[in-house]
């Protein structure tokens, strides 16, 4: 993100006077044009013309649009596809709102870092650059290329990437020292695990699928939701998971066999995302609805094998690790929302 601070233009207009000096007497012919031409009116004449607009005032700072709309670049391939022109709009707007609030809050953390008297040097620029381009094996004309298709040119990635370590500077020296995570707090997390997940190494796993198309609108998604939530009540009601996966699942593959999908171990399921989900779940556990590529699904664990946790000593510090981050995450969030309640915020996005 590129945000340029307000300047005050001041437009001194000079009016050239029509005044001659000449020894001649104000009747003379040769001070006087015989005729005199009517230039063309141009079309735009009278119009207002706009050649930029600010999306967004966030102190003495603005976002423009065409900074917003660069970052739109990666992120909007996805919604461009919908075909419905207005669930398109839609995604987009919403999309677009979303990117501005993230500029919006990157903004904020850089005017912290400002008043801290946090900086960056040109030299670590150049570091952080010559490392993206190392570990993407890219030379600088291909980087120009890569950056060119995002809608960027060298000299604006840099300044993005100054700003994004002076973010990240800021974050470490404003925010971390507010993280505190305790052995108790580790003790705690251990003891969960213990209970929960971690001792789970495997289960026998079943499921419903209510289909969605690649890009469903608001409607179909609550649809698939409500059918989802109504399979979940006939299960924890009494029935079996097997036969109302054969009433309703519409996964023609399992929908025959109850829905039943097989064991899986850790680390094995299609969707990574599952994982924490499905492998929290004890022998009997139903849950959903969950999203996956082809729409929502119910899971049913039927059977579940345990394996024996690490001891305390050998997971402490990779715990410690995990709760610093999450503890981290919210101290950050906690800030940014401060700094929002404290700066002038103008949303200007039509």
């Amino acid at each position: 993100m590129f945000v340029r601070k307000l300047k005050v233009l001041a437009l001194i207009i000079a009016p050239v006077l029509g005044l001659r000096v000449a020894a001649a007497a104000p009747d003379d012919k040769a001070d006087k044009p015989d005729k005199v031409e009517k230039k063309p009116t141009s079309p735009n004449a009278g119009k207002k013309i706009v050649f930029e607009r600010v999306v967004a005032v966030i102190n003495d700072s603005i976002i423009l649009r065409s900074e917003l709309e660069a970052r739109m670049v990666p992120v909007i391939g996805e919604a461009q596809q919908i075909a419905d022109q207005k669930e398109r709009e839609r995604r987009i707007d919403k999309l677009r709102g979303q990117v501005l609030d993230e500029m919006v809050n990157e903004e904020l953390i850089v005017q912290a870092a400002d008043a801290a008297k946090i900086e960056v040097e040109s030299s670590e620029v150049q570091a952080a650059l010559d490392e993206i381009k190392s570990s993407n094996n890219l030379d600088d004309a291909a980087l120009a290329q890569v950056l060119a298709a995002q809608g960027y040119t060298l000299g604006n990635y840099k300044t993005d990437l100054r700003r994004q370590l002076l973010r990240l500077r800021a974050v470490n020296q404003l925010v971390a020292p507010k993280v505190s995570v305790t052995d108790e707090d580790i003790k705690a997390r251990y003891d969960e695990m213990a209970r929960r997940s971690a001792s789970v190494s495997a289960v026998k796993l079943s499921h419903m699928l209510f289909k969605l198309p690649e890009h469903p609108t608001e409607q179909q998604l609550a649809e698939a939701k409500a059918k989802a939530a109504n399979a979940i009540t006939r299960v924890k009601g009494g029935e079996e998971f097997a036969k109302v996966a054969g009433d309703v699942s519409e996964d023609v593959g399992t929908k025959a066999t109850g829905g039943e999908l097989g064991w899986f171990q850790r680390n094995s399921l299609a969707n990574p995302e599952w994982e924490p989900i499905v492998f929290a779940m004890e022998k009997g556990d139903v849950r959903g609805p969950v999203t996956g590529p082809q729409g929502m699904h119910v899971f049913f664990v039927s059977e579940v094998k345990k394996s024996d946790l690490k001891p305390f000593p050998e997971m402490k510090e990779q715990l410690s690790r995990e709760l610093r981050r999450h503890e981290m995450d919210k101290q950050t969030q906690t800030w940014i929302d401060e700094l929002r309640k404290k700066a002038y915020i103008d949303i200007k996005l039509q």
